[in-house]
């Protein structure tokens, strides 16, 4: 008599989320395979298409997750505009896998009704910091003011993330973010 596998996992959704994200931390997202993701997770091949129904799926679920919790980040920080960004780049540091999958819209389902509510939370909660910022308070200053700091933010992310800055920046990617950012901020 063989074993159905799969039924011990009490969240195997949780389980194979999680797998992924190991496997992206480890190979990158455009390698994932469901089938590896399956082994990783001790469950049949046919469990993560279940699931996610495809990479795709998977990948927005993963886009889903990362874009609430840079949300749940960012407003932890508060209306202020230095630590948002710090914030910005400590989840880049501490959420690499999902930060790859997020900022990849040809990974995952761009158009996915719950991708797009978790990208506008994580918009407006950068919208917060930046409205400590003085403007004239038109729309326009305030969306030009909100690119300019997730560009900065979004770029010292990625530029440690890949190991592209000088060593004179050190070691401690929050120091080095503050140091940068504070430019922004004053």
């Amino acid at each position: 008599m063989t074993e159905t596998r799969g039924y011990h996992h009490g969240d195997l959704r949780r389980t194979l989320l999680a797998a992924a994200l190991d496997a992206i931390e480890e190979d990158g997202s455009a390698v994932l395979s469901l089938r590896d993701l399956a082994r990783r997770a001790g469950v049949s091949h046919a469990a993560p298409a279940h699931h996610f129904g495809d990479k795709a799926g998977l990948r927005t679920a993963l886009a889903i997750e990362g874009f609430d919790l840079l949300a749940q980040a960012l407003a932890a920080a508060g209306a202020d505009l230095l630590a948002a960004g710090i914030a910005y780049v400590d989840f880049a540091v501490a959420h690499r896998a999902h930060f790859e999958v997020m900022f990849r819209p040809e990974l995952y389902r761009a158009d996915d009704p719950e991708l797009i509510a978790a990208r506008g939370r994580a918009r407006a909660a950068l919208r917060a910091g930046v409205a400590t910022l003085p403007t004239s308070g038109t729309p326009t200053d305030t969306d030009r003011d909100a690119l300019a700091a997730w560009s900065i933010a979004h770029g010292f992310a990625t530029l440690w993330l890949a190991n592209a800055l000088p060593d004179r920046v050190g070691d401690n990617p929050r120091e080095a973010a503050r140091a940068v950012l504070r430019r922004l901020a004053t």
